[in-house]
């Protein structure tokens, strides 16, 4: 399978990129291809401007190479931290400029884009890894879990990503040594059973 990593985290020492680093190693293990993007590392511009809007305007390269592998891959895995209920904005913007229409979505040709969407994406299995240092509790009864709804809903399902599956790693600040070790592991195993069957992911 060829799989599609994104990682939004801009210390490289964070625990969001020991995720993504597992992620890789456990697809690499089994021979898949991995399509990897640090965007902090590469200093990805997440401005979507006021030309790009337009159907006509030359987006360069790099965006256009981030939206071929987008509609290549056969599953996507994206890491990043809960900040403020939202992704990080590096993430937000590359979600703007990357899962546009045409690429990640279209609609009828008699709809100005006011029905349902229909989702383009070849990959259909999505894995969404975060990292808080919020409870579980909190964030569930408190702040109700908004990346949840913003991924499921608003993003893997509007993109045709019928398999999803998504798990929140906390309290992060308190954890020790054995805690994110266990973790990691529970990465592999996420990643695993996602390349190879739809263990845990909601069909």
């Amino acid at each position: 399978m060829n799989i599609l990593i994104i990682l939004a985290h801009p210390n490289p020492d964070s625990f969001n990129h020991a995720i993504a680093h597992a992620a890789t190693d456990a697809l690499q293990e089994k021979n898949h291809t991995v399509v990897f993007h640090d965007l902090y590392a590469e200093r990805f511009d997440p401005i979507l401007t006021r030309e790009e809007l337009s159907k006509n305007h030359d987006v360069g390269d790099g965006i256009r190479r981030h939206c071929r592998e987008l509609a290549a891959c056969d599953g996507l895995i994206v890491v990043h931290p809960n900040w403020w209920g939202q992704q990080p904005a590096i993430l937000k913007g590359w979600i703007d400029r990357i899962l546009i229409p045409d690429v990640a979505y279209r609609f009828r040709e008699d709809d100005s884009g006011g029905g349902i969407p229909i989702g383009l994406l070849k990959g259909k299995k999505a894995l969404i890894l975060n990292t808080s240092d919020t409870p579980d509790e909190r964030e569930h009864n408190v702040f109700g879990d908004p990346l949840e709804n913003i991924w499921k809903k608003c993003i893997c399902e509007f993109c045709g990503i019928s398999m999803y599956r998504r798990r929140m790693f906390s309290v992060i600040v308190d954890s020790t040594h054995e805690q994110r070790s266990a973790w990691l592991e529970e990465v592999k195993r996420l990643v695993r059973d996602m390349v190879i069957n739809n263990s845990g992911l909601d069909a």
